[in-house]
């Protein structure tokens, strides 16, 4: 009985020790937490679309904002451009076009740490009904 508690014991030790190795290196939680501090507008970055085949830049923009690519072959900008206020923007992508975006105020994070933002306004509008 106590064997087979042991060996019950040291297998879910196993397994979680070995989830906890494969799901992420210190890299990919400092990258995580960099991500969302952008994300949450709290790193000023510096975005440069050049278009490759005639070395031009076609756009630069520094300041707060956050990118993703859609299913258009855009890159969809959201800026800060003041406290609360904010505007997107889109950027073509194709074969000759890239993009290059730095990060220009240093990123200080805390790989032991997160933080959780509760917006209760957007929970609010999301459900409301008239």
């Amino acid at each position: 009985m106590k064997l087979k508690r042991l060996i019950a014991t040291l297998a879910t030790a196993a397994i979680f020790s070995s989830a906890a190795i494969g799901c992420s290196t210190e890299a990919n939680k400092v990258s995580a937490n960099i991500s969302a501090q952008a994300d949450n507008f709290n790193i000023t970055r510096k975005l440069t679309v050049l278009n490759a085949r005639t070395d031009t830049v076609l756009l630069e923009l520094t300041g707060t904002f956050a990118l993703k690519n859609n299913t258009s072959n855009e890159l969809e900008v959201i800026i800060e451009t003041a406290e609360g206020k904010y505007q997107k923007d889109y950027v073509y992508l194709n074969e000759y076009t890239m993009y290059v975006v730095e990060d220009i105020s240093g990123s200080e994070v805390d790989k032991y740490h997160y933080e959780i933002n509760f917006l209760p306004e957007w929970g609010y509008k999301a459900t409301y009904h008239e």
